[in-house]
């Protein structure tokens, strides 16, 4: 039997620890932040799926966060996109164009989060629960605060790779 892609993480986590005590040696980075969640897909009318999702932070790209959609089948969808538009879409409208995110409530499942993705290949509207998405968050920025993400800025590598060239 196949190993579930979902239950190890994408790459091996780096050391959370110091290397040592000693004043002046430098410390291991943090390990990313992931975490399984189970998130409700639309299908047709009336019909629901689940799909099992990692949600990964790592903190050497601390403004992004990338979700790997497990979709019963060799392959995964991978999605990235900022941290700070994941942060938004808990309190309200967040996004434009491939990514659409805003809170929601639904009587069956309480506090949501709804996720809406569009691409050449289709589209796709995910729920899932907000208070977890929440709880994921604040430990990415106990990892690597706001003020620290916009101090590290993306180089310029970063940013020719994020804009495909």
């Amino acid at each position: 039997m196949p190993r579930d892609p979902l239950s190890a993480s994408a790459n091996p986590p780096l050391a959370a620890t110091p290397t040592g005590d000693e004043a002046g040696r430098s410390v291991a980075a943090p390990a990313p932040v992931e975490e399984v969640l189970t998130m409700r897909i639309a299908l047709e009318k009336d019909m629901v799926g689940e799909v099992r999702t990692r949600f990964r932070y790592d903190p050497e790209r601390p403004y992004e966060v990338q979700l790997t959609f497990h979709l019963g089948r060799a392959d995964e969808a991978d999605w990235v996109f900022s941290r700070q538009l994941l942060r938004e879409g808990l309190e309200g409208l967040s996004g434009q164009g491939d990514v659409k995110l805003w809170p929601a409530y639904c009587p069956c499942h309480g506090s949501t989060l709804h996720l809406a993705l569009e691409s050449p290949h289709g589209s796709a509207l995910l729920e899932v629960s907000k208070s977890e998405v929440k709880s994921w968050l604040l430990r990415t920025y106990a990892c690597v605060s706001e003020a620290a993400e916009l101090a590290m800025g993306p180089t310029d590598e970063q940013l020719a790779e994020l804009a495909g060239f």
